[in-house]
């Protein structure tokens, strides 16, 4: 069965900021989610947040999604995600990714070659950093050389081993999410179809190399949610979002897969000569469909009732392109309210 998460989402400044998240978390809990996300970005960092969410919550899991893989040492990870374990009682999902090899490279000022591979060497001294307790880590990899040796007894973690989950899309950090990884964080890009398809292709074969059993990776998807009671103008968020992202041929793959690469041409010479509206009336209907639910408040438990198969864990999130801060707070309210509904309905045998 799929379970349901949100996006912490803050408005205001200063500590205000961070009291708005914890209260969405809180609401997000005592209606079932099973998680509350973070995000970052060049401005905003996502174990921040998590530590205030950790403190102000009691059940729900808090996850990343997504930090920054390369945004810190090996070492900080394992330490930062041991003081959020241990303050959140072992409810912390680590969700990392690498950004693009240009951001790998403009904001964090490494290589941005074989990202996968460097994910991969990442999840490997994070486990051996993990178990620091039980003596000195040495590693001498292509990306990473870390030589720990504790000059005082380590405390062991709050859990044998933190899940960690790996942002990906096409075929190599698949495969890597499906050999190293506990989960795969998905892309707003994501349909049914492509996980069902190229997705769970590359978590077997992953799987497959480590010799375990595909199901362990849990497959979470993140569905973009356009919510108004002008149903129209929620279609055209839902669009111009899309189009942010479809411009990129990091999602030729999941654009053919559907048919779709006419559109997707269009969509990208609108992009280029910055015609918003030529982005917004390229994405079809279908488009819209599949990626997205842009529907009216009063529709939008129905819709997420009718979400299809395939994904383990749904994080349900407004636009991120687009909408004013008090938009996307409207838009969160909604979903914690379809939420509500469809998470006390009477489940289906």
């Amino acid at each position: 069965m799929t379970t349901f998460g949100v996006n912490a989402f803050g408005i205001g400044t200063g500590r205000e900021r961070f009291d708005s998240m914890v209260e969405f978390a809180r609401v997000a809990e005592e209606i079932g989610c099973a998680a509350v996300w973070t995000s970052e970005l060049y401005s905003r960092s996502a174990t921040v947040p998590m530590a205030m969410l950790a403190a102000g919550t009691e059940t729900i899991a808090i996850g990343s999604n997504i930090a920054y893989g390369v945004g810190r040492s090996p070492l900080m990870w394992a330490a930062e995600a041991r003081d959020l374990d241990e303050l959140s009682g072992g409810r912390i999902i680590l969700g990392l990714g690498n950004g693009t090899p240009k951001m790998m490279e403009a904001w964090h000022g490494v290589t941005g070659e074989a990202p996968a591979e460097r994910m991969a060497e990442l999840l490997v001294v994070l486990k051996k950093l993990w178990r620091l307790h039980e003596g000195p880590v040495h590693h001498d990899g292509r990306f990473y050389q870390v030589h720990v040796a504790p000059t005082s007894d380590v405390p062991e973690p709050v859990r044998a081993e933190i899940p960690i989950w790996v942002a990906g899309v096409n075929k190599l950090m698949l495969r890597t999410a499906g050999r190293y990884a506990d989960g795969l964080v998905g892309h707003p890009m994501y349909t049914t179809e492509y996980v069902r398809g190229p997705v769970a292709e590359e978590i077997a074969t992953g799987a497959q190399l480590a010799e375990r059993d595909p199901s362990e990776v849990t497959i979470m998807g993140i569905r973009m949610c356009a919510i108004d009671d002008d149903v129209d103008k929620a279609r055209r968020q839902a669009a111009y979002a899309i189009g942010q992202y479809a411009a990129s041929r990091v999602y030729d793959t999941l654009f053919a897969l559907h048919g779709w690469t006419a559109e997707q041409e269009r969509i990208r010479d609108a992009a280029r000569n910055r015609d918003s509206e030529g982005v917004i009336n390229a994405v079809t209907d279908d488009i819209i469909d599949n990626i997205t639910i842009a529907c009216a408040p009063g529709d939008f438990a129905e819709a997420i009732a009718g979400i299809g198969e395939g994904f383990d864990h749904l994080d349900l999130i407004a636009p991120p392109w687009g909408l004013s801060d008090v938009e996307t707070r409207v838009v969160n309210s909604h979903i914690l309210d379809g939420l509500r509904t469809h998470l006390s309905a009477p489940v289906k045998t």
